[in-house]
């Protein structure tokens, strides 16, 4: 069966069209600007050059169809006809508590989805008008949702909950929801294979280090605790994010800097982090290469991000009670070595130790510990398209 995963940001649209039977991609693509001047189709089919198309591209229901047209057209298409799609499978950022695994959508999904919106007003949108332009293009084809808080509904209430007065989860569900789920299952599935052992046996901790950063303890293949909150904000710092921070610095600032709620998210989330703390930028390559240039306040950012995952190591293997494998990916988790490096420094009493050969690596799936060491370190190249496409097999099958 051939499966479309469709992930929409608010003016953006990855895409992949995958064939199940060999777990290969046929095209990939990214459409850019979607209400915006300048709009951008770049598509690539397997074994093709890539082709770059500007349109007018006013909403997501367009471009869609832009990326449907590609998919079929007779010199850079895959398909035949549309009609060889099997399912789409759509990346929901938020599917509260209602969802605790992957769905076929259905009128009561879409409203579910819709109430969900105020838990994540920024990403939930844009994933809810993908949906809705897939089915008015597509109206046969089954759609499926699948979501990045679903893998994190095994976190129990008191790894859950925070100190605030019951009240405020009965009424507005504040709580630790997590994210970044699907792809925490996909590098732990993939770890145990690695390992040779059943999923059930494992104790892993899965570092998902990137622009967006986020850990999780995973127990028998259930998450158990993860650094992500309530919104993606907590945790580590991260590219823009200010991750984890004394509740009281919120309104200080406020008051200091005179700034309203918007104003204040709008920093926390986007004027932080590591672009914050360096003064540089908030990807870790342009940090880690001012760093390499004596750029004082880069070196800093680095070491306030190795410590902070170092930390929730730590917090992580007490959680478990010990640990048989950390893994790294995503961006910079699977492509730094001098990052992976300072983060397992001083983690001998866990039994990582790292083989300096092997941490060399970027963006392969390896076993970087050396070979006497009681906890494996693996570096797994994350892929959240194909657990999508996976789930969504699951569904319509």
């Amino acid at each position: 069966m051939y499966i479309l995963v469709i992930n929409c940001g608010s003016s953006s649209l990855k895409y992949q069209l995958l064939d199940m039977d060999t777990r290969n991609p046929l095209a990939k693509g990214l459409v850019e600007r979607i209400g915006l001047p300048g709009a951008i189709l770049t598509h690539r089919a397997a074994n093709k050059e890539k082709e770059v198309m500007t349109a007018e591209i006013p909403n997501h229901t367009v471009g869609i169809q832009l990326v449907l047209d590609a998919l079929v057209h007779p010199e850079y298409g895959v398909l035949r006809n549309l009609g060889q799609i099997g399912a789409v499978g759509h990346r929901v950022v938020h599917g509260g508590e209602r969802f605790a695994q992957s769905v076929v959508v259905t009128d009561d999904v879409m409203e579910a989805l819709e109430e969900c919106i105020e838990l994540a007003p920024l990403h939930n949108p844009p994933n809810i008008a993908g949906i809705k332009a897939c089915q008015t293009l597509m109206p046969e084809v089954p759609q499926v949702a699948v979501f990045d808080t679903a893998f994190h509904q095994t976190i129990p209430p008191y790894a859950y909950l925070y100190g605030l007065p019951y009240e405020m989860y009965e009424k507005y569900k504040i709580r630790k929801y997590g994210f970044h789920g699907t792809s925490h299952k996909y590098v732990s599935q993939r770890a145990a294979i690695l390992m040779q052992k059943p999923i059930e046996e494992l104790k892993l901790i899965s570092c998902h280090l990137g622009n967006g950063s986020s850990i999780t303890a995973i127990r028998s293949g259930k998450s158990i605790e993860t650094s992500m909150g309530f919104t993606p904000l907590e945790g580590l710092m991260m590219g823009t994010r200010s991750g984890d921070l004394d509740p009281a610095i919120v309104s200080y600032i406020m008051r200091k800097e005179n700034m309203n709620s918007e104003q204040i998210n709008d920093f926390l989330n986007k004027k932080s982090g590591v672009l914050g703390v360096s003064g540089v930028s908030s990807d870790f390559r342009d940090i880690e290469a001012a760093a390499a240039q004596n750029n004082m306040r880069a070196q800093l950012a680095l070491k306030i991000f190795a410590h902070d995952v170092k930390k929730y190591i730590g917090a992580y293997a007490a959680v478990l009670d010990g640990v048989d494998a950390v893994i790294f990916t995503a961006g910079l988790g699977e492509n730094s070595g001098s990052m992976r490096d300072a983060i397992c420094e001083d983690l001998d009493y866990l039994g990582i130790h790292l083989d300096d050969e092997k941490n060399k690596v970027r963006g392969e799936e390896v076993d970087i510990a050396t070979e006497e060491a009681r906890c494996r370190v693996l570096v797994i190249p994350t892929n959240e398209e194909l657990m999508i496409a996976t789930e969504t097999l699951e569904l319509v099958s």
